[in-house]
């Protein structure tokens, strides 16, 4: 079987008990390093990804792929540019009309601010996922008339209440009475609960029938604005664009790259800074290995001074020394992917079971934006992290292999 000398010869310094320990040491060390650091940029990058796309869907399961809005005023004859859109743009799912503004719910002593969204429970449907999150109640119960209202779990933990039970919501406009100006409010019936599992929404949201809030409000004719659903999210800017050209310049068109553009920007920004830090690690991890094979080609002085001898190159031996920190590279990654593949797949049960261990919330629904940890594993991220560590392993190994092909025979026998 054919076997290249300078292959032979580095796995056999590899696999060979070396005389001082110290070194074998060194090279565990690297091994380990590199294995650490290559679980921890995989488990970490595909932590963020998961946090990335499943903050992306509770977002988007709330908010809108894309909104048309009157612009300074409210949007008059929405029915007309729901038409519009259905004959003439191919990639929406569903529309629905909307109006939103800000106010207060109070009941008891107990009050706390909130975000008011009107809207017509059949075609709410179409456009958020609140209706398939409910708790407790029917998003159905919403009738015009009625004076009914869906709230998030959270925010009915805060005020106490549950289906049936009455709140107060105020609005920030006032009706002039004989008696003077007065804050206007309206007693509504609880209908509903919805979670939605973002705490953004859970506490500071509530839902009314947009007829409700048409009155709430005085707007007769108009609403806030239209939201769509599209077939697919990442056409929302091509779909915005052809929206701006087909509508009237009064209406603004906006999507969800751009409300949220900043926030999403910050995550990325986050990822990098992640790679580039843990990948610090991996070039630690490397730079032991430069260490490592310097402390094996001054033990090994005689046995190369034995090999050039005998006719070996220089290359030749560069070629044994590469191989031995090349190893040493190829083994690190191979278990610190398998580690990080593995990890990544079931950071889901892990996180769970640490929280119960030590008996702490890990993830605070009230800090952080999401209060469950997942994972979304890329097959790309993993294969430019093994790249990348094999790569820093193979240049780690250059310098050490230079100075054992640089060793004169005669200077490294002339005292044995």
């Amino acid at each position: 079987m054919f076997r290249p000398l300078e292959l032979y010869a580095g796995l056999k310094y590899t696999r060979a008990k070396r005389r001082n320990h110290f070194i074998s040491f060194i090279s565990s060390i690297s091994m380990g390093g590199i294995a650490l650091a290559v679980m921890l940029l995989i488990t970490v990058l595909s932590v963020m990804n998961g946090f990335e796309a499943e903050l992306r869907d509770r977002i988007l399961g709330m908010a809108s792929h894309v909104e048309i809005s009157g612009g300074r005023g409210a949007l008059q004859n929405w029915q007309d540019v729901e038409n519009q859109v259905d004959e003439r743009v191919a990639d929406v799912n569903g529309a629905a009309p909307y109006i939103s503004g800000e106010g207060m719910v109070r009941t008891g002593r107990n009050m706390a601010g909130t975000m008011i969204r009107g809207v017509l429970p059949e075609q709410e449907r179409n456009v958020s996922d609140v209706a398939d999150h409910m708790v407790a109640g029917d998003f159905e119960s919403l009738e015009k008339g009625k004076y009914r209202i869906v709230i998030g779990a959270e925010l009915a933990a805060i005020l106490g209440v549950g289906l049936g039970d009455k709140i107060d919501l105020m609005i920030p406009e006032a009706n002039i009475t004989p008696a003077g100006i007065v804050p206007r409010f309206r007693r509504f019936t609880v209908g509903g609960i919805f979670q939605v599992g973002m705490y953004e929404y859970d506490r500071g949201m509530v839902m009314i029938h947009m007829g409700d809030a048409a009155t709430l409000y005085n707007m007769k004719d108009g609403v806030t604005g239209v939201r769509l659903h599209l077939k697919d999210m990442f056409d929302a800017p091509s779909v915005s664009r052809q929206l701006e050209v087909m509508l009237d310049p009064g209406k603004r068109v906006s999507d969800w790259t751009r409300q949220h553009a900043n926030f999403f920007h910050a995550i990325a920004t986050e990822k990098t800074v992640m790679f580039i830090i843990l990948s610090l690690i991996i070039a630690v991890a490397a730079f032991n290995i430069v260490s490592m094979l310097v402390m094996v080609v001054t033990d090994k002085q005689g046995d190369i001074a034995i090999l050039r001898t005998l006719g070996m190159s220089p290359k030749s031996v560069m070629a044994i020394f590469m191989v031995q920190g090349s190893l040493i590279g190829v083994i690190g990654t191979v278990v610190g992917v398998a580690l990080g593949v593995l990890l990544s797949i079931n950071i889901e049960h892990i996180v769970p079971m640490l929280e119960k261990l030590l008996n702490t919330d890990l993830l605070s629904a009230d800090v952080y934006y999401i209060s469950q940890l997942k994972a979304e594993l890329h097959e790309s991220d993993v294969v430019k992290i093994a790249l990348l560590s094999l790569v820093l392993s193979f240049l780690s190994t250059l310098y050490p292999a230079w100075r054992a092909a640089r060793v004169q025979p005669a200077e490294a026998l002339r005292y044995e």
